[in-house]
């Protein structure tokens, strides 16, 4: 019924419904951040661009273009919707934990570790990642070795917590993909972090 459908924006989510008013549903929601991207919904018959979060448009047939967007309540699509909702994996939480230098956490990311824990107790978390990364003060050698050790130090730290060693994957950037972006050899202390993804 649906010959395209393109998404113009990659965070987009579309929920989609068969069967309502003899056609198929389809309703441009935020993603977990709040922002809203866009998407064309189109047949041999014609097209519509949603832009605007919580418009819908109705395609009832191959042969008709699908109806102009019109926007919907939050109760309307939680109700239409529940079942799917009721589904869809939580959005993962993120934390960031800084470090003094080498691998010495701040004293205010220590205090982080506990809220990792239920995080990943109450999501029964399986799918962890922890991502090391450095300031861009040494050689690229240097940070990528000091990134992967951060990383596998706070790996450690959940472990020793009682968390699944097979359930935490370890990646490391050293000083490329800063947090705050600055010039070479620049001792910038947001940077020098570690990243923790629980899914």
């Amino acid at each position: 019924m649906l010959n395209r459908l393109r998404i113009a924006t990659l965070f987009v989510l579309i929920l989609v419904i068969s069967g309502c008013a003899g056609g198929t549903m389809v309703v441009l929601t935020p993603n977990p951040d709040g922002k809203t991207g866009s998407i064309t919904v189109s047949n041999q018959a014609g097209g519509v661009d949603i832009k605007s979060p919580y418009n819908a448009t109705t395609v009832k047939n191959s042969t008709e273009s699908p109806n102009p967007p019109s926007e919907l309540s939050r109760d309307t699509i939680n109700t239409i919707f529940s079942e799917a909702l009721s589904i869809e994996p939580k959005p993962p939480v993120h934390f960031i934990l800084y470090f003094e230098k080498d691998l010495l956490l701040t004293s205010d990311s220590v205090k982080l570790l506990p809220e990792i824990l239920i995080a990943i107790k109450e999501r029964s978390s399986t799918d962890i990642s922890v991502i090391g990364h450095t300031d861009t003060v040494g050689s690229r050698e240097y940070n990528m070795a000091l990134s992967i050790n951060r990383a596998n130090s706070v790996r450690d730290l959940l472990v020793t917590k009682g968390v699944n060693l097979n359930h935490i994957k370890t990646t490391s950037h050293g000083k490329e993909n800063p947090l705050i972006k600055t010039e070479d050899n620049v001792n910038e202390p947001r940077n020098r972090r570690v990243e923790v993804v629980v899914r």
